[in-house]
């Protein structure tokens, strides 16, 4: 374990803005922040050119890890965590068996401490009868409702357990925002469809706004902090824009739907760019992109949601929503920095701090004296091709691939401790909880 690291004459993107100067890392924590610091240290780091990032936090991912590790697992998809510049991750609950009681949370905690190169914390997921574990259940980012069916059996969309669970809990509800009956419906109509374009037609935009404007009324109701997790529509934008600043209630956009739409995306990819909620069309991508720079948009989180290439390459109605992302999701940020879209300083501010704010992590998401040392050494000018021959995650494909891109990651620093740095990673670290409060 290295107790001291010196970053010497580094870009350093900090709440306070950018500067070019040193950080001491001590003990795992950011001890001095400084344009020069004459302190010694165990490694010195001082290579010009490189911009010091906060770790990302990604606050939303689907490891896999019980029930399908064929896809991906706690420890392959924190490894390709690293390898992106996610230093957190917060994991879903569709899991075999979901994530649903305080005892498969600990199991699950458990497993994360042994095998996590990064820091981890996992979602409870609601169900029709499992309130008291909803309220029980200690130190997560908060409850996952799938208003809207997706991967796995968790769906709660009746009116009864939806107000016991908005009024008689507490934490953070994140919720997969689609009307489940406009989904069966459209299912119906569609039976038997084997083109891919209708995947946007089952789960429609119109099914996306009635179900967000149902959760909007119901945190407002009961004052309840509510996230929306991807959104996806132009719709939901107007109306999350029509009800003003405020805290209550927030959003994430995954990179896929903020840089692809239909029916490109679709005709190229097939059913490899089916996802729940599908990329939908141009206006929306649009929609979405000023929302983000609007901040009607709070953060990116990237859906890393794995599935074997030979699973998504079956015909529309056999293959499975989702795919990879966790890896990709800064470098192609970063990408949009560099083409002038968004600044280094709203890139720390979309994928660290505001996931840090949104789910109030303790001493995250920034750098800054006192807190952890969770950071990402990045080459903003670097030019790289997004190849799957190279790609960690278990999955080993991604819509992006063939893109090059401008600026990546080149080592990322989980509390203080190397995890990762230009393919070579450092399995002897491991990854803690990351806490609440």
């Amino acid at each position: 374990m290295v107790e001291s690291t010196l970053f010497k004459d580094i870009e350093i993107v900090t709440p306070d803005g950018v500067f070019q100067g040193d950080v001491l890392i001590k003990n795992g924590k950011f001890a001095a922040i400084e344009p020069h610091i004459s302190e010694s240290a165990e490694v010195v780091i001082h290579e010009a050119g490189l911009t010091l990032l906060p770790g990302v936090i990604d606050p939303h991912v689907h490891f896999r890890d019980p029930g399908a590790t064929h896809k991906e697992t706690i420890e392959t998809g924190s490894h390709a965590a690293a390898a992106g510049g996610v230093t957190s991750f917060f994991d879903m609950p569709n899991t075999n068996p979901a994530t649903i009681s305080r005892e498969t949370m600990a199991t699950k905690k458990l497993h994360a401490s042994k095998t996590s190169l990064v820091n981890y914390n996992f979602f409870i997921g609601a169900t029709a009868n499992n309130l008291n574990e909803l309220i029980s259940v200690e130190n997560v980012p908060g409850i996952k409702i799938y208003v809207g069916s997706s991967t796995g059996s968790l769906l709660v969309d009746d009116s009864d357990s939806l107000e016991s669970i908005f009024s008689k809990t507490k934490k953070i509800i994140a919720v997969h925002s689609e009307d489940e009956a406009m989904i069966q419906e459209k299912q119906e109509q569609f039976s038997g469809s084997l083109d891919v374009l209708d995947h946007e037609k089952i789960r429609s935009a119109e099914g996306a706004l009635k179900s967000t404007i149902r959760l909007c009324d119901l945190a407002i109701k009961y004052q309840h902090r509510l996230h929306i997790c991807h959104l996806t529509t132009k719709q939901e934008v107007d109306y999350l824009k029509s009800l003003g600043a405020q805290s209550l209630i927030t959003t994430e956009v995954t990179p896929q739907h903020l840089l692809t739409f239909s029916p490109d995306i679709l005709n190229k990819w097939g059913t490899k760019a089916q996802i729940n909620p599908p990329i939908r069309s141009r206006q929306h991508q649009e929609a979405l992109f000023q929302a983000l720079k609007e901040g009607v948009i709070h953060c990116l989180g990237s859906d890393h949601a794995p599935h074997l290439e030979t699973e998504k390459s079956q015909v529309f109605g056999q293959a499975p929503s989702g795919m990879p992302g966790v890896e990709t999701s800064l470098p192609l940020f970063l990408n949009l920095v560099s083409q002038g879209h968004f600044s280094i300083e709203a890139c720390a501010r979309l994928m660290s701090y505001m996931p840090a704010k949104l789910y109030n992590v303790k001493q995250k998401g920034q750098i800054k004296v006192g807190y952890d040392a969770d950071c990402v050494l990045v080459d903003r000018k670097g030019k790289h091709t997004i190849d799957t021959a190279t790609l960690v995650t278990k999955s080993k494909w991604s819509i992006f691939e063939g893109l090059t891109l401008t600026g990546k990651p080149i080592a990322t620093f989980v509390n203080g401790q190397y995890v990762f740095r230009e393919g070579s990673f450092f399995t002897e670290i491991k990854g803690k909880e990351v806490m609440f409060g």
